[in-house]
């Protein structure tokens, strides 16, 4: 047992090591192991307890972070984990998945980062934290002690839902989950490669909740079945938190090919095979030349997928340098070890049906019915907009280039759904493409119909879902307990 914090003199920075690239691309499993109980201590022990803890201020959920630090490094891990758990629904996900570099290890975040000595590991710590208690038996299903009465349907059951439900179920409210998928996760479950975290991560997190008492829908779409109007008959509050999964428009001659796919199809179908819901991948990039449009983690997660789906080779082309990529420069690094190859500051201006070693013979050849097998691009150079600080690429005139490409992965990222559509004009969507709700209350213009998550925020990290579905869950809390629980709702839920 450490007896003092503070030890980043003796003991350096240290993360679980990732396994070898040959290993790894073999395989979808996770790319690091839990820290050892021993290194977990003395990384925790590294803390400096700064008086003014910015590792906590820049976490979205504002997790006790010093604190929990500082119990791992005593030896008191139920402690830890109770802490860890009372502002996060999730601590061994997000200690997996959270560009902690970004957030909490970053160089404004963490005193050790800013002075040279390495950040610390607060992630590798928070994964060990909530994998201890999973082994240990602390983590159990949050049952109420007393019913209330009332019903609150949730349509999504990503991050934002998973989190809404515990908290709503916990306070005594009967909660319906409902999702187009038949798993509870959403992208956790479905759009996160197991080589990030392994599903067995995200599954039993969904059984506690159906520990719990709460009643899951698969297969279910807001607006065909159920539609609102059906939810808000049978419920005392519906909370729309589907996400942001519609793909941005590739923009690009040749983009309806064949063998052009959106990266949430592609990534979708990959885990779906892996979880065992189909035989195969409905789309397999085996003996490809997969050539991926994006510079994001869903970039990422799409060429180290084609490697290990057996690709012939992969390519990332993005429109600005490595040095303005807006994914996680972990997930860069961990790809090239893996073999992808990057195309940094290259723009697609078309995607052609005919092989590279005759585009000579077709210049305009741009096919609208058939395979894709070429991308044409050119060279980016950066200039400054005169609107911001933030680079702007611009066309380097004479540099354009073929590449081949059997298989085109547009990464490019994702809006939300429109929402009127989904519910008859009953809820509208803000001019920055969201569903609109009251910045405070989150309810819609809908009476009782409220809103969380991507839905809400636009896309944007597990961690801010979870932030969303718990700042939710509160809401309707407060706007169940202003209302007499209503009688007429029918003994049974929306539910087929």
């Amino acid at each position: 047992m450490a007896d003092r914090m503070q030890q980043y003199v003796t003991s350096a920075r240290q993360a679980a090591a990732k396994r070898s690239p040959a290993e790894r691309i073999a395989d979808h499993n996770e790319i690091r192991p839990d820290l050892a109980a021993g290194e977990a201590d003395r990384q925790a022990a590294r803390c400096e307890q700064c008086g003014t803890p910015y590792c906590q201020v820049y976490c979205p959920l504002h997790n006790n972070i010093p604190d929990w630090l500082k119990m791992t490094a005593e030896g008191r891990m139920e402690e830890a984990y109770h802490l860890a758990q009372a502002t996060n629904n999730f601590p061994e996900i997000c200690g997996r998945i959270c560009p902690q570099e970004r957030l909490c290890e970053a160089k404004w975040a963490c005193t050790l980062e800013q002075a040279g000595h390495g950040a610390v590991t607060i992630g590798g710590v928070e994964r060990h934290v909530g994998e201890t208690a999973w082994a240990n038996g602390w983590v159990r299903p949050r049952v109420p002690v007393r019913p209330s009465g009332q019903r609150v349907a949730i349509v999504g059951a990503g991050p934002a839902g998973m989190a809404a439900a515990e908290e709503l179920r916990a306070a005594g409210h009967e909660v319906h989950l409902y999702d187009a998928h038949a798993r509870m996760g959403g992208l956790m479950s479905y759009g996160i490669p197991e080589f990030k975290m392994e599903q067995h991560v995200v599954a039993r997190r969904a059984g506690l909740l159906l520990d719990a008492g709460v009643i899951l829908h698969g297969d279910r779409v807001l607006g065909r079945d159920p539609g609102l109007e059906e939810l808000r008959a049978h419920h005392d509050a519906v909370v729309l938190a589907y996400g942001a999964h519609v793909a941005r428009r590739l923009g690009t001659p040749g983009a309806a090919l064949s063998g052009v796919v959106s990266a949430m199809d592609y990534l979708v179908a990959s885990s779906r095979a892996l979880i065992g819901e189909t035989e195969r991948p409905g789309i397999d990039a085996a003996d490809k030349w997969v050539v991926v449009i994006g510079g994001g983690d869903t970039a990422m997660d799409c060429v180290r997928t084609a490697v290990r789906q057996g690709a012939a080779g992969v390519t990332c082309l993005y429109r600005r340098d490595r040095a303005n990529m807006p994914g996680s420069a972990r997930e860069v690094e961990n790809a090239e070890e893996e073999g992808t190859a990057f195309g940094w500051q290259s723009q697609p201006e078309a995607l052609m049906d005919v092989p590279v070693d005759v585009i000579a013979s077709r210049p305009d050849g741009f096919g609208s019915r058939g395979a894709v097998r070429m991308v044409r691009a050119h060279r980016t150079r950066l200039a400054a907009s005169g609107k911001g600080t933030r680079l702007v690429p611009e066309r380097v005139p004479g540099s354009e280039f073929e590449i081949a490409a059997d298989l085109v992965v547009n990464a490019l990222g994702f809006t939300v759904e429109d929402v009127g559509a989904l519910t008859g004009g009953a809820v509208a969507m803000t001019a920055q493409g969201r569903i609109a709700a009251d910045r405070t209350s989150r309810m819609t213009a809908a009476q009782g119909v409220f809103a969380a998550g991507d839905a809400r925020l636009g896309p944007s990290l597990a961690v801010w879902a979870i932030r969303e579905g718990r700042e939710v869950a509160a809401t309707v809390a407060r706007y169940l307990d202003a209302m007499p629980a209503r009688p007429e709702l029918e003994a049974g839920a929306a539910a087929g």
